[in-house]
């Protein structure tokens, strides 16, 4: 199940908005793609980032993954639970398993971003 309050990038970041803050993790479809999370790099608070920039990498049993952000803003927040157990974002990918929050710089570019249905369409467009 997609929540319905998240936007989607193309790259599997979602976004959860409260205000100009931006939350954004990993989709449960990109942690089941990578199979068991080892470990994460996270961005570091304070950076400035900007949409589609690289700010970190997930890495599973399987590969190694880029993270992306899909806003702009400032870091001001990481979810270092993740640095000891990094397996939460298998099992909780909307929920305990979110990697940033992010001060936006433009709300506007958060309407630039996927809904639930229209990821979920990508999804589907993907396997053909």
């Amino acid at each position: 199940m997609i929540p319905s309050d998240l936007r989607f990038h193309k790259e599997h970041e979602w976004v959860r908005l409260d205000g100009k803050r931006a939350t954004v993790g990993i989709s449960d479809f990109a942690q089941d793609a990578l199979g068991d999370i080892v470990f994460l790099d996270l961005p570091k608070v304070g950076a400035s980032v900007k949409v589609g920039q690289q700010i970190g990498e997930v890495e599973s049993t399987k590969t190694t993954s880029t993270i992306y952000t899909p806003v702009s803003g400032t870091v001001s927040q990481i979810n270092t639970e993740l640095k000891d157990h990094p397996e939460v974002v298998n099992s909780d990918p909307y929920g305990k398993g979110w990697i940033a929050v992010i001060e936006l710089a433009d709300l506007g570019e958060v309407d630039q971003l996927m809904t639930a249905s229209q990821y979920e369409a990508f999804l589907a467009s993907q396997k053909h």
